[in-house]
């Protein structure tokens, strides 16, 4: 079943978070990963919200839990928690 990694990012210092998001595609695509949103304009219908949305597509809830846990990933992930306050979640799609 296709599942989805959704992130509520809020970037605290854009220069070092640039430097991890260059990393995240390539990365995101050895484990069958494909990027659906990254940033980009937004609007708040409801509610408010951080300033950057990502979601990145997985053919599976283990292929993106294997992609966040991969020495890869958790080489460069200090990188995002310095650089951004977060929340990350992966949802199993219908």
């Amino acid at each position: 079943m296709t599942a989805y990694m959704i992130a509520r990012i809020e970037v605290t210092d854009p220069e070092e978070y640039a430097v991890y998001a260059g990393q995240t595609v390539a990365l995101a695509e050895k484990f069958g990963g494909r990027f659906l949103v990254k940033g980009g304009p937004q609007a708040f219908v409801e509610g408010e919200g951080p300033g950057r949305h990502v979601v990145v597509e997985f053919p599976s809830r283990v292929a993106a839990e294997r992609w966040y846990h991969s020495p890869e990933y958790q080489r460069i992930l200090p990188i995002a928690l310095r650089a951004s306050v977060r929340d990350l979640v992966i949802v199993e799609g219908l």
